[in-house]
């Protein structure tokens, strides 16, 4: 349970969520770290794979992110009924959205990369990968929302060590199914797969006992009879514009790898192994923003609006020091980094020259992951969205095709396009807040979570 506001107290918040986003993120990337050894066009195959699961976790993710918003806020405003419309309607949705979100991708799947111009070497082995681990996707979406629940609550350590078995589970399971090993089977790409929805349904099942153990809230149906309509809107008025804009980040980077499908399976995996070692650069920006997020929602739930924006400084300048520095150390050690994934030296030249860029587009993204998510927590939902969603569109995507394909820059140029989009948006987040006007929103959201 949250105490006090304090640099201290967010620090601490933020570790065991640095720790479970980046083993998250190994779920999906171990995957392809794994099957790097194995084949270089399957690297590419669950690259592809990975980009539309991603924007069905997203759309999760931001589900059981405004979960946690509420029910910080109403942990903030001692508001008990409330806590527990939120946490039964979360699940209800999420569970709904799964089951849809797994029938799409059995029947779609394959359209969806023919489409995206998916190289043909690479088709089968994509559309097995994505088939299998989207059948699980409900599984994934009902562990999100117990582990958003249990964060709000003050349980971060408890769900990072559900993700750490997860991701040894995993490993372990990658290494056996892959290659073979102990009488199995070589499945390849079908192996990693198969790993990965195991691993996550024996994480759903840990982290549900965790919840039963820890949580005296009742799951049941009874308690959405009659339905909490309004509990369904304060949830989707946060949800529905951040997945909003979630979605269209992952809508327009469909698009940019349809781009870089036209290069080959080279440059896809070179893609592949950047957005792997990009995640680490900023994986605990998100940490320590989610941190924040957490923390003022609780100060406003408890009308503690002082601390605010100090708060939210402060988180920012610790996110851009951390996030660039992390950058810099993967590009002077580039090719040794690039060298566990591939021997190509083309491959391993271009990643460098694409880490030099990172570098600069990191000081954008920082700003826009911080910024985005305490805009969010204090009610100033539309601006960042909107401005969102015009910038990765209108740049990221329009721009990166110009530069990339028009001109044959290749990654290069869409790496710089994105780079573009990053900068512009982190600089008007930074001038939005600095305006002052999320307060006037920032007291409405207060004076809800209190009388809701």
């Amino acid at each position: 349970m949250i105490q006090q506001d304090s640099t201290k107290t967010v620090f601490k918040m933020s570790i065991p969520i640095f720790i479970e986003l980046l083993l998250q993120l190994l779920v999906g990337n171990v995957d392809q770290i794994m099957i790097s050894q194995y084949s270089q066009g399957s690297v590419a195959a669950i690259g592809n794979g990975n980009q539309i699961m991603n924007i069905i976790i997203i759309v999760l993710s931001v589900t059981s992110v405004a979960s946690t918003i509420l029910i910080s806020q109403y942990l903030g405003a001692k508001n008990k009924r409330k806590i527990a419309e939120t946490c039964n309607v979360s699940l209800f949705v999420i569970s709904l959205f799964s089951l849809f979100a797994a029938i799409l991708i059995c029947i779609g799947h394959r359209a969806i990369f023919i489409w995206m111009k998916v190289p043909q070497d690479i088709l089968k082995e994509a559309s097995s990968y994505l088939t299998i681990v989207g059948l699980f996707v409900i599984v994934q979406g009902i562990y999100m929302t117990f582990a958003a629940i249990l964060r709000s609550f003050g349980f971060m350590k408890q769900v990072m060590y559900v993700s750490a078995i997860m991701n040894l589970i995993n490993i372990a399971g990658n290494a056996i199914l892959i290659n073979g090993l102990f009488g199995m089977p070589q499945l390849g790409i079908v192996g990693a797969a198969i790993s990965t929805d195991i691993s996550k349904l024996i994480g759903l099942i840990i982290i549900y006992r965790l919840f039963r153990k820890n949580i005296n809230i009742a799951l049941s149906f009874k308690i959405l009879k009659p339905f909490p309509t309004q509990t369904l809107k304060n949830l989707l008025h946060i949800a529905v514009p951040s997945g909003g804009e979630e979605l269209s980040y992952n809508l327009s980077q469909v698009y940019i790898l349809k781009f870089i499908n036209l290069f080959g399976t080279a440059v896809i995996a070179t893609k592949v192994y950047c957005s792997m070692l990009a995640n680490i650069a900023y994986v605990y920006s998100i940490a320590l923003s989610q941190a924040t997020q957490i923390m003022v929602s609780y100060l406003i739930g408890s009308g503690d609006l002082e601390k605010v924006k100090k708060r939210v400084w402060t988180t920012l300048g610790c996110s851009m020091f951390i996030a660039l520095g992390l950058t810099a150390v993967l590009y002077f050690n580039a090719e040794t980094i690039f060298g566990i994934f591939t021997d190509d030296p083309e491959v391993i030249l271009l990643g460098k020259k694409i880490l030099f860029i990172e570098f600069f587009l990191e000081i954008g993204r920082t700003a826009n992951i911080v910024l985005t998510k305490c805009l969010v927590a204090v009610g100033d939902v539309l601006f960042p969205v909107t401005i969102g969603i015009i910038f990765m569109w209108l740049i990221a995507v329009l721009v990166g095709y110009y530069f990339g394909v028009h001109l044959g820059m290749g990654l290069v140029g869409i790496w710089v396009a994105m780079t573009i989009d990053e900068c512009m948006r982190g600089i008007l987040f930074v001038i939005r807040f600095k305006s002052g006007r999320w307060k006037t929103k920032m007291e409405q959201t207060s004076q809800k979570a209190a009388v809701s």
